[in-house]
């Protein structure tokens, strides 16, 4: 079963990153931000979609701050929590996939992401959504919804016997979910710090498709933001 569960996640992970690729603009000469940039494989694919090799790194673990570094991205250790290391009104493009969920100070992050976006820029911002249906399923079973079961850093997968991380351990506190976000009140958060939304794409429809989650992005498990300062 794990590896079943594991694959379908995969196949919708592997979606949404085609979600964000199709949404990124070329231009050689823009100043590319990851926040939250791991290891860099991902930043590296991003900017090369882009066209650009101005690509800067955000990272909290030091690491993957190293092995960003290692593949020629300028990273700089940051809490996303607190307040960036950047100039007003620098950068032309910002990616965040996955990271939104782990801070406790959203409302920081949305708002730096706003002070240091160019104007005319835009972000790019995906996260999981709480109202998929394994979610909507999950909370219907009195069971953790499953983008909320990795909440401790005591025991990742808590209250869900299906998570796919069940048994795991990881001792990474910034890998941990805070909250989770839904598509309505998404677009309406970004939108209160002087956004506008120029699309929403999903992906992943567990336990079916993950093509589906593209026609029905409201209960897919990754919703993925364009938004433009």
């Amino acid at each position: 079963m794990k590896k079943i569960l594991d694959k379908i996640y995969k196949n919708a992970a592997a979606l949404n990153f085609n979600n964000i690729n199709s949404l990124l603009e070329k231009n050689s000469s823009a100043l590319f931000l990851d926040l939250g940039c791991d290891d860099g494989e991902l930043s590296m694919k991003l900017a090369e979609k882009i066209g650009t090799k101005n690509i800067y790194g955000a990272e909290i673990v030091q690491e993957r701050l190293s092995e960003a570094e290692s593949r020629g991205i300028k990273v700089k250790k940051i809490n996303l929590n607190n307040k960036f290391d950047y100039e007003n009104n620098y950068f032309d493009v910002i990616h965040a996939n996955q990271v939104i969920e782990h801070l406790t100070d959203s409302d920081n992050f949305v708002s730096e992401i706003y002070r240091i976006l160019k104007i005319g820029g835009y972000a790019i911002i995906s996260t999981e959504n709480a109202s998929s249906w394994c979610n909507i399923f999950s909370s219907i079973m009195g069971w953790q919804i499953f983008s909320l079961t990795n909440f401790s850093s005591e025991k990742p997968s808590i209250g869900n016997p299906l998570s796919i991380h069940r048994g795991e351990k990881s001792n990474l506190s910034s890998w941990n979910h805070v909250r989770i976000y839904n598509i309505y009140g998404l677009k309406d958060y970004f939108e209160a710090f002087g956004f506008k939304t120029e699309a929403i794409k999903g992906a992943g429809y567990f336990p079916l498709p993950a093509i589906l989650g593209c026609l029905d992005k409201t209960h897919s498990h990754f919703i993925t933001f364009k938004i433009r300062k």
